[in-house]
């Protein structure tokens, strides 16, 4: 296998991806912010399996962080990355500067507007899915994917981005791959690194009461606020937990339903100490 390969300007991606799509290979994406984790790895290990060649970016993206947001204290392990993905077998990562991406006069942006940036964490971080949207749509154009793999705890970002590339017409196959969570069930982010280790013992706190939520929907529970009240109670056993949001929507269209029927999301967004975390869980509701 060939050395993995380090890229750092939109113009060497486009021309190594450009030469793979003239050998007909099948090339894959896998976007993050380093800082990898495990369910990151899993990701790469995704695409390894259904693609020729993979790459992985890796960009601190500014334009998604708001002006009281934690861009200067985000994680960056760049050693670290580079080497777990060459032992994961990728064939380049793409890890452009800020102003390698936005140079100088950078005017231009990309945004998704009506039901998907409506509830949820949109209207709590004004400009983020601008933002994503912006990046995602030139690591697109730099990368040339078949294929982008993206985490189901990044939920409402991953429905803008599957209408991004829908409207856009990108021709791209965007898969979401399941969360993954540690031993206690707390979903994995590059973010858990600034927990205190009393705060990364309450933590799991989100993923039980979306737990009961969801226990509450096997129980035959279909109003909203019923499934609510279920979760709720729950998170109040951790008063240090200050919880940002909490909200059942249709899974597709991010949408509210007073009443649960299909596929619905159950999110919740809470601080705790300095750091923020999100989570879901997808639930198949029938009448």
């Amino acid at each position: 296998m060939a050395a993995m390969k380090i890229v750092r300007t939109i113009p060497a991606m486009q021309a190594l991806a450009d030469r793979w799509r003239r050998r007909g290979l099948v090339v894959g994406l896998v976007p993050t912010m380093g800082a990898l984790h495990a369910g990151h790895l899993s990701l790469v290990r995704a695409a390894r399996r259904a693609c020729d060649r993979v790459v992985v970016s890796i960009f601190v993206n500014p334009l998604q962080f708001g002006p009281a947001e934690d861009y200067g204290r985000y994680p960056r392990a760049p050693g670290r990355d580079r080497r777990a993905l060459a032992r994961a077998g990728v064939d380049a990562v793409f890890s452009p500067s800020v102003g390698a991406m936005y140079p100088t006069g950078h005017a231009t942006g990309v945004e998704v507007t009506g039901p998907l940036v409506a509830r949820l964490c949109a209207p709590r971080r004004p400009g983020h899915f601008r933002g994503v949207a912006t990046v995602v749509t030139m690591l697109f154009h730099a990368v040339r994917p078949h294929v982008a793999w993206f985490g189901r705890k990044d939920a409402q970002q991953a429905a803008v981005l599957r209408r991004l590339t829908r409207d856009l017409g990108f021709g791209i196959r965007i898969v979401v791959a399941p969360t993954v969570r540690e031993p206690g069930g707390l979903a994995m982010s590059s973010r858990n690194a600034g927990l205190s280790a009393g705060d990364r013992r309450r933590a799991p706190v989100l993923f039980r009461a979306l737990r009961a939520g969801r226990e509450a929907v096997g129980r035959g529970v279909r109003r909203r606020a019923g499934v609510l009240a279920a979760m709720r109670r729950v998170l109040a056993a951790e008063p240090r937990v200050r919880v940002q949001y909490l909200d059942i929507v249709d899974a597709d269209t991010l949408e509210p339903i007073p009443r649960l029927r299909g596929r619905v999301l159950l999110a919740v967004a809470a601080h705790l100490g300095r750091t923020r975390l999100i989570d879901n869980l997808v639930c198949r509701v029938s009448r």
